[in-house]
């Protein structure tokens, strides 16, 4: 009887059983379809909006307005000699990135069962799309926060960027790393406890007055002493003052703060990455 050829496969696709088995080569295999995921955020977001883009400019410019009326002139909260519009612009350009990171990562699977459900790529590739994606809008509300600090320097103020300034490319991974981390670990727990995104969504706009976008960490350390650890040791501090103090020149920028940002938010994206690693093989069976 004759024996049946043997058959070559150009891929095999198995479950992982390993906790440590992520595959990060995978990944790079798949950059075009990363690339075609951040196409579609960007163009499916503002479709069929009549100002489209344009809201990148208006929310942070709207935001600031407010916060200037309320907490600058309502509440008179110090800014650190800064011009109001420019201290908060600041904390919202920074904020916003990091809260639409975690925002859209914690509910990335359950907003994509039915891809992950019929089709085979790196699971991990949708956290990473969505955290490039805000990267463009980040883009453009930097431009509108370049456009306001020449607005005051031809005016005269007195501020000055500095040579810190040149982190700005750390704060950005740090900013991005930490909002994955986090949100890749709420995700998990969002596959058995869906009410979990209504209190992320929450929790992230209190969690912005326990970090420094609406008033100087020097304040709270004066007024404040014995609860400002709390705002003190939360990472996204360390990353908006550093943010503010380079291309502000104004701010409680430390080494040893940054220092520990950027370990807490290493730790934060090790642990986030295994856990979604660890929760993508079983949670179509959940959602």
């Amino acid at each position: 009887m004759k024996q049946p050829p043997e058959e070559h496969w150009d891929i095999e696709i198995s479950p992982r059983n390993r906790l440590l088995d992520v595959k990060l080569r995978d990944i790079w295999h798949y950059r075009d379809l990363l690339r075609l995921l951040v196409h579609r955020d960007f163009v499916s977001f503002y479709k069929q909006t009549i100002l489209g883009p344009l809201w990148f400019f208006i929310q942070p410019i709207f935001t600031t307005i407010i916060f200037t009326f309320v907490f600058g002139n309502l509440a008179g909260i110090s800014t650190d000699g800064l011009p109001q519009p420019l201290f908060y612009m600041a904390g919202i350009t920074a904020w916003n990135y990091f809260a639409d990171c975690l925002n859209k990562t914690s509910t990335v699977f359950k907003d994509n069962a039915n891809i992950f459900g019929k089709v085979y790529f790196p699971r991990l590739i949708m956290p990473l799309s969505i955290v490039v994606s805000n990267l463009i809008r980040f883009g453009v509300q930097m431009l509108l926060f370049f456009l306001l600090i020449a607005y005051y320097l031809i005016n005269g103020k007195d501020f000055a960027p500095n040579w810190y300034s040149l982190l700005f490319p750390v704060v950005v991974m740090l900013m991005a790393c930490l909002g994955l981390g986090l949100g890749m670990v709420i995700s998990a727990m969002t596959t058995k406890y869906r009410d979990l995104s209504f209190l992320v969504t929450f929790g992230v706009q209190l969690l912005m007055y326990a970090t420094t976008v609406i008033y100087p960490l020097s304040m709270a350390l004066e007024k404040y002493p014995k609860y400002a650890w709390v705002i003190e040791y939360n990472p996204m501090t360390a990353i908006i003052e550093t943010f503010r103090f380079g291309f502000l020149g104004t701010g409680s920028f430390s080494w040893a703060s940054l220092g520990y940002c950027t370990g807490v938010t290493f730790i934060i994206l090790v642990v986030g990455v295994l856990i979604f690693n660890n929760v993508e093989k079983k949670f179509v069976d959940t959602v």
